[in-house]
């Protein structure tokens, strides 16, 4: 892990087009903005490992072939 000091309103460069920059301190908290382009996702870490274990419940989800038929008649046999 790199760690990098900075101080509020510097940023840092991530690859050529995400930028970080130190918004706000207040007490224990750190406000940052990220500069990213719209095809970037970001998420908070909590919320990037909910999506993960969401997207390993659904692959090991057993399918319903009989609902798929249901839905596409003539296509699954």
């Amino acid at each position: 892990m790199l760690a990098l000091a900075r101080k509020l309103n510097q940023s840092i460069v991530i690859g050529n087009n995400i930028e970080i920059t130190l918004l706000e301190i207040k007490g224990d908290q750190i406000k940052v903005g990220i500069n990213a382009p719209k095809s970037v996702p970001i998420y908070r870490k909590e919320i990037y490992e909910q999506i993960q274990e969401e997207n390993k419940k659904a692959a090991q989800a057993k399918v319903d072939m009989g609902s798929l038929k249901n839905l596409f008649p003539g296509n699954i046999k």
